[in-house]
């Protein structure tokens, strides 16, 4: 690792090492940022789904780049319409046309109870994002002055893609701002110094914000569009945990050699020797399980695992050169009230080694009760329900899902969102009347038709998202694809369809569902492989590796179970999203495998001197509160992406919160100990110990006054 500890030979190469880091900053900041490529579709799912295929198609139909914005009025206080609120509803209408493509709207429907009116207002979406937001925002305010007792609403794509853009505007501040709250809080909490914890918080600080600006450029430079937001948070959450874990374990290193050695610069050589190779496998594994990602399905997590690799990278190496050479600059005095002394004593360890000797007294007894808590905990999650819907997946509802609920109370569920069918101009009347006697099918009939292309317009009971919906979706499908000669044209590299195709926000759904399926049983089993190869290399052995790859799949169905508690008896989330299960693993498993390592990376040292049990029991004793304090920060700037609007990103967050509390205070404090005591030796199996000559421990002599 002399690589590493170039930075700790003197003032001369940490002044170096710092201001490479800042050349190295300025480079990042200085670097071009490519146009970020368009999505590959709306879902980010390729061409081989149906949904991809149908937004394809689309294209070539006249009104390709125009989405209906519906305008929902009802009365406050439910109650029918009367024969004023509708003169008026028709009245505005009229209004509504400038912002309607083609200066026309739809002519006002109501429904058969006579309590609701929609309006629907065709608005052009090829200005993307922005300008869609825009104009939904203009359409609003002019609907704001109708008749007192009247309520209006604008839901339908274009109000759920502005409302979408809207609850993250300020996000990113918000989200940096408490994630460094949090970090500064848990930092100042562990070091008890007025001027420790600023060090490794402005470092780490550092590294996020240089992961988003590198991220900004080399996600779209390698062909993935970057959805800003989510994306951007969990990496940003991501970095800001694994760069201070990093730090802490470095830090306590440090202060454990200044105790030894009066050269810091040699204190912080030896800190480095020791901790690098954790250090690195930790960060590897990490960035290993989050680039099994880029073999998912949908672009948003391929572009999450990019992001999340760069981060690590980073976060390693802040905590491997820059943070030691700041470090040794500033000196003992960092430490104070607690400044390190040779020979002083040691205050770290004294209840995690009380805790170790408890657990060596009766291992077995003490695996098999937090083997049995686990596995309760993991029962938690036997009712679970996935998929939230269109209108479920906010944790504040913006307008367009109170529009939508309202629509849904007088019309079929559906309407606001109709299912796209794409067939041949021919084909339509056949394709209409197929559709039409589909169970859970409200309505169908003819949309745009073009040259090659024509559209059927779907109307679904079941509101979008739903498992009725869902069945509809699949039943319909089966139905349009048998009707003779119905086959739109081919997409380029994706099968010709045997019959008509089915898409639409709706079926796109559906087809991301089907497609988080379909990542899970592919990237679980790769990134459990993946964890294990680096165990095996690390600890060379293979037992030891096996045992710590199953404690992490335990910790995660039980943090799944225990969040499952959560958020359906308190929090009353309705259900789990279909793309949480794969990231909470993917980062469950990739970090929560760090503690263990941090652990018996450490135990594998001891054990060359005092054997199995007594280095578990050293290990324990000195990386006990460094490990725990890593751990409880982890978890609780994973728990900060509750302040992120959507609901899937709180569930992430506090399945990831629980895992890692789990970890660090079940696993790795308590079954992976019990488990080495139990085995001894063996727990390296097919590897052994060799035993080395006792380590030099020298008597600590007197007091001597430290040069800083």
């Amino acid at each position: 690792m002399s690589a590493f500890t170039r930075v700790a030979r003197g003032r001369l190469a940490a002044w170096l090492t710092v201001a490479a880091a800042i050349v190295v900053g300025a480079t990042v900041f200085g670097l071009p940022r490519p146009d970020n490529p368009a999505p590959v579709s709306a879902t980010g799912l390729s061409v081989q789904w149906q949904s991809t295929q149908v937004q394809r198609l689309q294209d070539q139909l006249p009104s390709s780049e125009v989405q209906p914005a519906i305008v929902v009025i009802s009365r406050g206080d439910g109650g029918a319409l009367s024969e004023a609120d509708r003169a008026a509803v028709a009245a505005r209408s009229g209004d509504l046309s400038r912002f309607a493509v083609g200066g026309q709207v739809s002519p006002t429907q109501v429904s058969p109870d006579g309590t609701v009116a929609l309006v629907a207002v065709p608005l052009s979406t090829g200005g993307g994002q922005d300008e869609v937001t825009e104009t939904v925002a203009r359409l609003r305010a002019a609907l704001a002055d109708l008749p007192e007792g009247l309520t209006v609403e604008v839901t339908g794509a274009p109000a759920f893609t502005a409302d979408l853009s809207s609850v993250f505007e300020g996000a990113d501040v918000t989200l940096l701002a408490v994630t460094a709250a949090v970090v500064a809080l848990l930092l100042l909490i562990t070091y008890r110094s007025p001027f420790l914890w600023i060090v490794p918080l402005v470092v780490v600080a550092a590294t996020e914000q240089l992961t988003l600006r590198a991220v900004d450029t080399i996600v779209p430079a390698v062909g993935i569009n970057l959805q800003q937001g989510q994306v951007t948070g969990i990496a940003s959450v991501l970095v800001f945990g694994a760069a201070t874990d990093y730090a802490l374990l470095l830090i306590a290193r440090y202060r454990e050699e200044l105790r030894r050695d009066e050269d810091r610069y040699a204190a912080m050589r030896a800190a480095l020797r020791r901790t690098a190779e954790p250090v690195l496998a930790s960060g590897g594994t990490v960035v290993l399980g989050v680039l099994t990602l880029l073999l998912s399905e949908q672009e948003t997590n391929r572009a999450l695992a990019v992001a999340c690799a760069t981060g690590v990278v980073f976060a390693m190496l802040s905590a491997l050169f820059v943070l030691p050479a700041v470090l040794v600059l500033l000196g003992r005095g960092l430490f104070w009230p607690f400044v390190p002394r040779v020979g002083g004593p040691v205050r770290e360890g004294r209840l995690w080694g009380r805790l170790g000797s408890a657990v060596e007294r009766r291992p077995a007894p003490v695996a098999v009760l937090a083997t049995l808590l686990l596995a309760g905990l993991a029962l938690g999650g036997l009712g679970i329900r996935t998929g939230l819907s269109e209108t479920e997946q906010f944790r504040v509802e913006p307008e367009a899902v109170t529009g939508a609920q309202t629509l849904a109370r007088a019309f079929p569920a559906g309407a606001t969102q109709p299912v796209a069918v794409l067939t041949t101009p021919a084909a339509v009347r056949a394709v209409t009347e197929v559709a039409s006697t589909v169970p859970g099918v409200a309505s169908a009939r003819p949309g745009d038709s073009g040259q090659a292309v024509a559209q059927v317009d779907v109307v679904l009971d079941a509101e979008p998202g739903t498992t009725a919906s869902d069945r509809t979706i699949e039943a319909l499908r089966d139905a349009v694809a048998a009707v003779p000669d119905s086959a739109p044209p081919a997409v380029d590299g994706a099968e010709a369809p045997s019959g008509a195709i089915v898409g639409g926000t709706v079926a796109a759904s559906y087809d991301s569902e089907e497609a988080n399926d379909q990542d899970l049983r592919l990237i679980l089993p790769i990134i459990l492989l993946l964890v294990g190869a680096v165990l095996v290399l690390l600890l060379r052995g293979l037992l030891a590796p096996v045992l710590l790859v199953l404690t992490v799949i335990a910790s995660f169905f039980a943090s799944l179970g225990a969040a499952w508690l959560l958020f359906d008896h308190v929090l009353g989330f309705p259900a789990l999203d279909s793309g949480v299960l794969l990231l909470a693993f993917v980062f469950l498993v990739a970090l929560g495998v760090d503690y263990n390592i941090f652990l018996v990376t450490r135990a594998r040292e001891d054990a060359g001197s005092a054997g199995t049990r007594d280095g578990m029991l050293s290990a324990l004793r000195v990386t006990g509160g460094v490990i725990t304090s890593a751990g409880v920060l982890l978890a609780a700037v994973f728990a900060v992406l509750g302040v992120l609007p959507l609901i899937t990103l709180t569930q992430i967050g506090i399945i990831v919160c629980m895992g890692v509390l789990l970890d660090t205070l079940l696993v790795r404090t308590v079954l992976v100990p019990a488990l080495a005591f139990m085995l001894g030796d063996r727990f390296w199996w097919p590897s052994r110990i060799v035993r080395e000559r006792p380590a030099d421990t020298p008597v600590p002599p007197e007091p001597v006054t430290a040069r800083d």
